[in-house]
């Protein structure tokens, strides 16, 4: 197999015979993103949530669900947060699970790519080196005089 070795250099290695070796790895850290951002736009239909399977008695007389008998169930649900509540949508068929699934899967892959997408850019900011700025006068402030004059007693 191959392994793919990348130096990440210290602050000291922006100067010198060293900054050829930055560059290269800020340009590999630049491809990464695209790839990654390449990577996001061909997802498929995605969403938050998780899959719940639900169970339980109806209470109902002379139901088969009775103490001492199976319970209703399993029945599975897509289970989200909306403004901070969470919300459930019943699954009834295998065509409905499947599809959740999928897209539950899909918003997985999302939340990993963000997350290196957010790695990547730190190293970038980090790699990349920084213009010069002109200094800020640092010196302390002289307080104007006033217009009006003091009263000399």
């Amino acid at each position: 197999g191959f392994f793919f070795v990348l130096r990440i250099p210290c602050v000291y290695d922006t100067l010198g015979k060293e900054a050829r070796r930055v560059t290269h790895s800020l340009a590999a850290f630049e491809q990464r993103r695209k790839a990654i951002v390449q990577q996001i736009a061909e997802l498929g239909d995605l969403r938050a949530g998780s899959i719940t399977s639900t169970s339980g008695r109806c209470g109902k007389p002379g139901c088969r669900c009775q103490p001492g008998q199976p319970a209703h169930g399993p029945n599975l649900r897509l289970t989200y947060k909306v403004d901070g509540k969470t919300v459930s949508e019943s699954l009834p068929t295998p065509a409905a699970i499947h599809k959740a699934e999928r897209e539950v899967a899909e918003f997985r892959k999302f939340q990993q790519l963000s997350r290196e997408f957010v790695a990547t850019n730190a190293e970038i900011c980090r790699l990349r080196p920084s213009e010069s700025e002109p200094p800020m006068d640092q010196g302390k402030k002289r307080r104007k005089r006033s217009a009006r004059r003091s009263r000399v007693k």
